[in-house]
């Protein structure tokens, strides 16, 4: 019970941020680029063990943008300029431009480098359906629908595959999803086929926004668990999920992703006694809001041990082992 997690991006460091510059300018090889994303890799892995997080996640250190890194694998993309995605923060907008294919496997090489560095479960990590189609340019698929049921069967292809590589969780992320709540049918039905006959725990982040437009039909979404933000919100959405009950379940983000300031472990002590105040005990796990990657490598280590250390108190207080 209260099993702590994070959502999957970490922040990068220095050494492999300099190294992704000096590759876009051909300054070093496409192989020393990957042997320094593998050693970042290591570096979150074993962070994250020494501070006793349960499930663990690869840190995407491999991966700029959560949607233009599958489109410049798959077939039938291309890409776009730059492209502002908030703030000051821009991203190159994949562009469909053919048929979507997925010709070899894309995360299952990373996956199973960072699995086999520890004995602790690490998440498979991929973008949604209805991600993929919301975050790109269709010049190809006669609808938005048409283009987000291509995706989900390539992306089960992948989900598939990570199974079949010993994934025990396969977190399929839609952040896109909060911001058109009039399509969630549509986030339903592509998601049921990424999911289609997959063993594996299957988990969905879901990005910031105004829940109470897709609840309680957020419930059908067919994956096992709902990781939610609760922190940056101050749990104002809370009490949206008391009735109907909710039956899915659930990672609570306990840890402002958003803000520079380090939590106390008081703070996240109350924010995990909030939430269980309407999701069952045995139902819930503890993490961040969002990815990591906007703070530091300082912020976000401090954050997660704060994390941690709050967890094991209460689930001591709760007689938890």
């Amino acid at each position: 019970m209260l099993l702590t997690t994070s959502v999957g991006s970490f922040p990068k460091p220095d050494y492999l941020i300099k190294a992704r510059t000096q590759f876009s300018r051909n300054e070093i090889t496409e192989e020393e680029l990957h042997l320094l994303e593998k050693k970042a890799i290591a570096e979150v892995i074993k962070f994250q063990e020494e501070i006793g997080i349960d499930i663990l996640v690869h840190g995407e250190m491999e991966r700029g943008d959560m949607t233009t890194y599958f489109a410049e694998i798959l077939e039938g993309f291309g890409i776009s300029g730059l492209v502002r995605s908030y703030g000051n923060r821009y991203y190159r907008k994949p562009v469909i431009l053919g048929k979507v294919k997925r010709n070899t496997p894309i995360t299952v090489e990373t996956f199973k480098y960072a699995q086999n560095l520890t004995s602790k479960p690490v998440k498979g990590m991929l973008t949604g359906p209805y991600t993929m189609m919301d975050w790109s340019f269709n010049e190809y698929y006669p609808s938005r629908k048409d283009t987000a049921l291509a995706l989900a069967e390539v992306i089960h292809q992948e989900v598939f595959d990570l199974e079949k590589a010993g994934a025990e969780y396969i977190q399929i992320d839609e952040p896109a999803l909060s911001t058109r709540p009039e399509e969630i049918n549509l986030a339903i039905e592509a998601m049921a086929i990424v999911t289609r006959g997959i063993k594996a725990k299957t988990i969905s982040h879901i990005c910031y926004g105004d829940f109470s437009k897709i609840y309680p039909r957020l419930l059908d979404f067919p994956v096992d668990q709902l990781d939610l933000e609760f922190a940056n919100s101050n749990f104002s959405n809370l009490n949206l999920f008391r009735e109907p009950k909710f039956t899915k379940e659930i990672a609570v983000g306990v840890i402002d992703v958003h803000s520079h300031k380090i939590e106390t472990k008081e703070q996240v002590k109350a924010n995990i006694k909030k939430a269980l105040e309407v999701f069952p005990l045995e139902k819930v796990y503890i993490d961040p809001d969002c990815g990591l990657k906007t703070r530091t490598v300082e912020e976000a280590q401090a954050k997660l041990k704060v994390m941690v250390e709050a967890v094991r108190e209460v689930k001591k207080e709760l007689g938890i082992k």
